[in-house]
């Protein structure tokens, strides 16, 4: 096993932030005018990561 030392804390950091947006999105209590700012913000952090 190689270790890859271009993973860093920020880079964790983004994907929980990019994990807790997609599961915000989906909760039912959301409401629609939330829904693109949060949809922005997921865009923005899958540019971030290169997904």
């Amino acid at each position: 096993m190689t270790k890859n030392s271009d993973y860093t804390c920020a880079d964790y950091r983004e994907e929980m932030m990019l994990l807790s947006l997609r599961r915000r999105l989906e909760d039912p209590g959301v409401s629609e005018e939330e829904k693109p700012a949060i949809r922005a913000g997921i865009k923005e952090l899958e540019k971030s990561l290169d997904i």
